[in-house]
């Protein structure tokens, strides 16, 4: 850290790091009005769905390079799924959705909701399976104590690996509902339940504070999504990655990822390992 002076109006602003300087929004940049567009119709429903924004190329080798690496053959819970398979800390082992969590408009659309330096709190795949009973409605970020209706401390990917269609466990969700108070939602609300079919490489992108769940799955085959889940800088992230993904392999990833990771000062010093930028700990 560099010498500075903090005053009351900068100590929440100010990034005093010497050696490294804020890396936040220095992705490529996207075309203004497509990020506006989407903006209007998030903040109006909750959610977009972005077509084929992957290619099913990219959709087939990252179903190939995940299916060897589940290591359990269903959940734990009807949450996670009594017949869903999930592979969490995936970057612990395989760089293949790196490109898929920093996609410039992806970034782009959460440099718009959260302060810079906003965290990856949970990057995971989940394999549903035949027979999967739809999941219980939720909201994302739930667990921050904070009375609704409020801002979204999260925002969420869900990329479909395969296509999402109306009976293999397609995503569920209440328009609108990232608006409500804190309360449940009605029958009424649910007889609102839109399914998020669309084609492989396609993203449902949404705000944490909407409802919605994973569909049951009453096809004869299995549904694979990758998600990513993105929380403001001062909120605890789902996983610890500082743990889980060793340093050596940290230093490999992108500016973006690493910053994502929590390798970055949320101001003036959020973050910190001794006092220092945590980005000298992989020098």
């Amino acid at each position: 850290m560099t010498q500075a002076t903090i005053t009351s109006a900068t100590i929440t602003t100010a990034d005093l790091a010497g050696r490294y300087k804020s890396t936040a929004g220095s992705q490529e940049g996207v075309d203004p009005a497509i990020i506006a567009d989407a903006m209007e119709r998030l903040n109006r429903d909750g959610f977009i769905i972005i077509e084929k924004l992957f290619s099913e190329e990219a959709m087939d080798a990252l179903k190939a390079d995940v299916l060897p690496r589940f290591k359990h053959a269903a959940g734990r819970n009807n949450f996670e799924g009594l017949t869903t398979q999930r592979l969490y800390t995936m970057m612990a082992e395989t760089d293949a959705a790196n490109p898929k969590v920093e996609h410039p408009l992806i970034l782009g659309l959460l440099d718009k909701i959260f302060e810079p330096n906003y965290l990856l709190s949970q990057l995971q795949v989940i394999n549903i399976h035949p027979g999967e009973a739809a999941q219980p409605l939720h909201y994302d970020d739930g667990f921050y104590p904070w009375p609704r209706p409020r801002r979204a401390l999260g925002a969420a990917t869900i990329i479909a690996v395969d296509d999402f269609t109306e009976d293999n466990g397609a995503t569920v969700a209440i328009p609108a509902s990232h608006l409500w108070d804190d309360r449940m939602p009605t029958e009424d609300d649910k007889a609102r339940l839109i399914k998020a079919v669309m084609p492989k490489g396609s993203v449902l992108f949404f705000l944490g504070t909407l409802w919605h769940g994973g569909g049951a799955n009453e096809s004869k085959a299995s549904r694979m999504c990758l998600t990513a889940q993105y929380c403001a800088p001062f909120c605890r992230t789902q996983e610890n990655f500082s743990l889980s993904i060793p340093k050596a392999r940290v230093k490999t990833f992108s500016e973006n990822i690493q910053r994502l990771l929590g390798y970055s000062i949320h101001p003036p010093f959020m973050g910190m390992v001794e006092g220092k930028h945590p980005k000298r700990v992989l020098e």
